[in-house]
């Protein structure tokens, strides 16, 4: 068994890690932190895990550091900033960390502080951390010791583009123009589990708003996705607008592209179909279906659809997961997975929930 730990098992990344692992035929939930809430039963702050877990949080002092350093891996479902303090030790003991945050998600100390508003408290490991985005990253995360967890906005954004980018790539030649707009939606459990104003009932039911209109902190790792992890050799320029709906768990982004002449001579569909053949949480719609975010909700996979209008040069791909599985949790489990050498798929093939 993998003996697992969880930092920070109050949130909601938190809750959806508890019921993943506990479902786990491979994984042993040893440790949950919370300093608000040690000595209680987490079962005492979510009913639904009654008869599933019986763990008690432990505060994160001296002894329960040391308890952690016996663990196989250790996720962090903490605020940023929290992981980068406590990792060093960790991986010198050989444990394994998933960050759930983004203490290790951007490579670029400069973009980290001015979009984190910290400074990095271990630099040199940053450079050694792997970005946990597991369909594009399997080889590295295979013999990685510390992991960045994607984004959420960012895992719809890299996975929607792959394709795209791959094939202009292949062909050394621009198959879209160098814009993308990409209007995405998350429910409200993306703001986390925080008593805010702007996040009560009265507030977000029966309202619609847009978020980050100036600039949000997921862009520049978009835009690190593009140009590194698919290694894009055109410059695109990326409009990133998130939005709030009022709806608790789903996110739901639409990637609107202009065609070039060569672009429109690839059949997109095709293209699509044939990069994510292979991919057990990846399924793309048949051409004229679209996807719609009840389809993924409380599991870990991701459905896109492909849009592709020749007369008006315009190629748009949706994207749908669940925020809190595929865009957190879910894929936090599918690297360990990867990490271990197991089967990328265990605890994780429970269907979506409909209604």
């Amino acid at each position: 068994m993998i003996s697992a730990a969880i930092v920070g098992g109050t949130g909601y990344t938190g809750i959806e890690l508890i019921r993943l692992l506990s479902a786990h035929p491979e994984v042993s939930i040893d440790l949950l932190t919370s300093r608000s809430e040690a000595g209680t039963r987490a079962d005492e702050i979510f009913p639904s895990l009654r008869g599933i877990s019986d763990i008690v949080f432990s505060d994160l002092g001296d002894e329960t550091l040391s308890t952690l350093q016996q663990c196989d891996v250790v996720f962090f479902a903490t605020p940023h900033g929290v992981a980068m303090k406590q990792a060093e030790a960790l991986t010198q003991a050989g444990v394994k960390v998933i960050d759930l945050a983004a203490d290790f998600r951007l490579q670029s100390l400069a973009d980290f502080e001015h979009w984190y508003q910290q400074p990095h408290a271990c630099p040199e490991l940053l450079k050694t951390a792997v970005y946990g985005l597991t369909e594009l990253n399997r080889d590295k995360l295979a013999n990685a010791l510390i992991v960045g967890n994607p984004g959420c906005y960012p895992t719809t954004a890299i996975l929607g583009l792959k394709p795209i980018i791959k094939a202009q790539n292949q062909q050394a030649l621009r198959l879209i123009e160098a814009r993308i707009v990409i209007d995405a939606k998350s429910g409200v459990s993306g703001a986390g589990r925080q008593a805010s104003i702007a996040l009560n009932y009265a507030e977000t039911t029966d309202n619609f708003k847009a978020y980050g209109v100036t600039g949000h902190r997921h862009l520049p790792e978009i835009e690190q996705g593009i140009a590194q992890l698919l290694d894009s050799q055109f410059t695109q320029r990326v409009r990133f607008l998130p939005h709030l709906i009022p709806m608790i768990r789903g996110m739901f982004s639409s990637i609107h592209m202009e065609l070039t002449e060569a672009g429109k001579d690839i059949d997109w569909q095709q293209e699509f179909e044939t990069n994510y053949a292979k991919e057990a949480f990846i399924d793309v719609m048949p051409s004229g279906i679209y996807p719609d975010t009840r389809s993924v909700r409380a599991s870990n996979r991701l459905r896109i659809a492909v849009h592709q209008d020749n007369d008006r040069a315009e190629l748009t791909v949706l994207v749908v997961q669940d925020n809190l599985v595929k865009g957190a949790a879910g894929q936090a489990v599918q690297n360990m997975n990867v990490m271990f050498g197991i089967d990328e798929t265990l605890g994780l093939n429970c269907a979506p929930i409909v209604p």
